[in-house]
């Protein structure tokens, strides 16, 4: 493992170094590019962004920009072809399947639209299972599972199978799952992308819960009711950032969230 830090940003970011020491996460120069059978698709191209501890990102654009492929960047679970991302400080250039599988485990939870649950456990095991795999034991892993069911409305749930539940029910579980190990970093992709306006409610309130806690999430989201519960909305077009902006109580002041997250023309980002 490399504990080489990030490099001092220069002056020209604004940033001073003793900053860099209080983000979570750190991207720099992130690319990624799809091969399929058509012609190539650069889906992130030379991304940027830091995360602070505690703050709540999140990522909105039309379908097709890349915002999950930047998910995916962050969360390890697809690489990048070039850049690099720090996590707590820590580079992870050479870090292998295995050890981003245990970053998973033990400092990044992830949630994602279509819930990507086991369908052949009962949902009590779903979300116990990652705590055992951390080194938990059976009766820790049970407690904190027991404690977010009760948290999250899923008490009598806990035999369910996957599939008896709601898409919203499906969801919480989810969040659980990846809640379990309290992991500094929840990713959330398109979380109520499968929900209706309940279950996006729902999931919007319960983040926001999280949150005020001190959890720090990135979420990917086209709506942008979700959108209007985070510190930061960034604007992704085309594989780039195209605008980064600090809510800063817009929803209280009467500001419509759709303006604060409508992407700017191109001429205003050159």
């Amino acid at each position: 493992m490399s504990d080489r830090r990030p490099p001092a940003p220069s002056a020209a970011r604004g940033a001073e170094p003793a900053v860099q020491e209080h983000l979570l996460l750190r991207a720099e120069g992130l690319v990624k590019t799809h091969h399929g059978e058509g012609a190539p698709a650069r889906a992130v191209r030379g991304v940027d962004l830091t995360v602070r501890h505690g703050e709540f990102v999140a990522v909105t654009g039309p379908s097709g920009a890349g915002k999950s492929t930047l998910l995916h960047l962050l969360g390890g679970l697809q690489r990048p072809d070039e850049g690099s991302i720090w996590l707590e400080g820590r580079c992870t250039d050479s870090y292998s399947e295995a050890r981003w599988a245990e970053e998973r485990r033990r400092s990044i939870g992830v949630v994602f639209q279509f819930f990507n649950l086991i369908s052949n456990l009962p949902v009590a095991d779903n979300v116990e299972l990652p705590a055992l795999l951390a080194g938990r034991s059976p009766r820790q892993a049970r407690a904190e599972r027991k404690e977010l069911f009760a948290e999250l409305g899923l008490d009598g749930k806990e035999r369910s199978m996957p599939g008896e539940l709601s898409g919203g029910e499906q969801q919480r579980v989810a969040l659980a799952r990846a809640l379990v190990n309290h992991p500094p970093l929840l990713l959330a992709d398109e979380p109520a992308g499968s929900l209706d306006s309940r279950g996006t409610r729902e999931v919007m309130r319960l983040l926001s819960r999280f949150h005020r806690r001190g959890q720090a999430i990135v979420l990917v989201t086209h709506d942008a009711r979700l959108a209007s519960a985070a510190d930061r909305v960034i604007s992704f077009f085309d594989g780039r950032i195209a605008d980064d902006v600090k809510l800063g109580g817009a929803a209280a002041r009467g500001t419509a969230i759709s303006d604060v997250v409508e992407l700017r023309p191109a001429a205003d980002r050159d």
